[in-house]
């Protein structure tokens, strides 16, 4: 399902997305991360596309519009942090099992393969890849995944406008805790440290 308001062009970029992979990799190959200044912008799908940059937020959402043209609900699931910056996953499942597409500055915290029977299972399969430049181990919540088809009224997919709403939401809604105090949370070694930072803008 597209908005009439995309172009016969925008259409055909859509459809040749035809697999979770390929959009993934659109994002990776395709789409430049986004460096602006925190909270300079909220692309809709229809901007990403036009202007081939995202930021995390920005490319959940470009996946989640994506993932919809392939008869997936447009899902989104926010990643809460600890000294470290939030991340937003677009979330699918097939066979039952969950899966992600993701834009990131951060190799690790990017694509997921459809093989997690739970969306706790999912979100951990990020937590030793989530860590901040002191090498802290960050991810603590996650929060239930949000429909976005909730702000089709307000044309989420094709806005010329930057769509704060989305965000904005996301801050409201309550988040499941993944670890329980104490924590004794060792750092990240040199590699994974290293390996993760591969290709990472800025």
């Amino acid at each position: 399902m597209l908005p009439d308001s995309f172009s016969t062009k925008e259409v055909a970029i859509f459809r040749r997305l035809a697999t979770p992979e390929r959009i993934q990799r659109f994002l990776d190959f395709d789409v430049s991360y986004n460096k602006e200044p925190d909270g300079a912008t909220c692309r809709s799908p229809r901007c990403v596309l036009r202007d081939r940059t995202a930021h995390c937020m920005e490319g959940a959402l470009f996946g989640a519009a994506a993932l919809r043209m392939l008869g997936h609900p447009p899902l989104l699931l926010d990643l809460e942090a600890v000294r470290d910056d939030d991340h937003v996953l677009a979330v699918f499942r097939q066979r039952g099992h969950w899966g992600a597409v993701a834009k990131s500055n951060y190799a690790g915290l990017r694509y997921r393969e459809p093989v997690y029977r739970t969306l706790r299972e999912l979100v951990m399969s990020y937590f030793e890849h989530y860590y901040n430049l002191r090498r802290e181990k960050t991810l603590r919540r996650y929060s239930r995944p949000v429909d976005l088809r909730r702000f089709d009224s307000r044309n989420w997919m094709a806005a010329e406008e930057d769509v704060w709403f989305i965000p904005e939401y996301l801050t409201t809604i309550s988040h499941t805790s993944l670890l329980r105090p104490p924590l004794n949370l060792c750092r990240v070694d040199a590699r994974l440290f290293a390996a993760g930072l591969v290709g990472r803008v800025g």
